[in-house]
């Protein structure tokens, strides 16, 4: 499997794990345990690949994939929050340099929801704002749903007293 069929089957089975039975149907606890268990194994072969992208895209896909994966896995032996803090420091690095695109959206909208910095989210509503509203693809209404989402819901499983 290539480097991008392995990220975009990491991306395509995150999103469907944190999707799951949002179309309201029901869901069972066996196919989410099963849906969990791939979304990590994904997770952990794609962090532990020595492969990390030779373009900027590449490796801004890569950070996508295993943020998403360890966002929507909530398998932990420990080390998640290690990885994912690996990861985010790499997003740095190529967010710096990404341009202007769907693909950095997507990033951003990762990498807000797990620092919550607003700058992100700044630079994330700049991309949108570039967009002609008139001619959104499906990808793009999509991508400005779940940034949208992330940023109105900083906190989408906890309840806070006020």
């Amino acid at each position: 499997m290539s480097l991008s069929e392995e990220t975009l089957s990491l991306q395509r089975a995150a999103h469907e794990l944190m999707y799951l039975g949002m179309d309201g149907s029901p869901v069972y606890s066996d196919d989410l345990s099963r849906r969990n268990s791939e979304v990590y194994r994904l997770t952990t072969a794609l962090y532990n690949s020595v492969v990390k992208g030779s373009t900027i895209e590449e490796q801004a896909n890569v950070c996508l994939a295993l943020l998403m994966g360890y966002s929507a896995s909530f398998i932990d032996h420990g080390e998640k929050q290690q990885h994912v803090q690996e990861v985010l420091d790499r997003c740095w690095d190529i967010l710096d340099v990404l341009p202007a695109s769907l693909l950095k959206l997507r990033l951003l909208t990762a990498c807000y929801g797990e620092v919550f910095d607003e700058p992100l989210a700044d630079e994330g509503r700049a991309i949108i704002d570039s967009w002609d509203s008139a001619s959104l693809t499906a990808e793009q209404q999509e991508a400005i749903g779940e940034f949208q989402n992330v940023v109105d819901n900083r906190y989408p499983c906890e309840y806070i007293d006020e």
